[in-house]
């Protein structure tokens, strides 16, 4: 995910994005836990995308 696509969302929508990227996140903690993690780079993106939508929804409530 872009940062650029992630600027073009509404704060609802980087809400709803936002929990389900954490859902994932816990998912992928749990494979890798029991070794059962087949895309080990999703992890880091995961962590990535997270990061980006929460600089942009704390940049947006700013200027609200």
């Amino acid at each position: 995910m872009k940062i650029d696509e992630v600027r073009g969302f509404t704060p609802d929508q980087l809400a709803e994005t936002l929990l389900n990227l954490k859902k994932e996140q816990f998912n992928l903690r749990f494979q890798k836990a029991t070794g059962q993690v087949e895309k080990t780079h999703r992890v880091e993106e995961v962590r990535r995308d997270i990061a980006r939508i929460k600089t942009v929804l704390k940049a947006k409530q700013a200027t609200a």
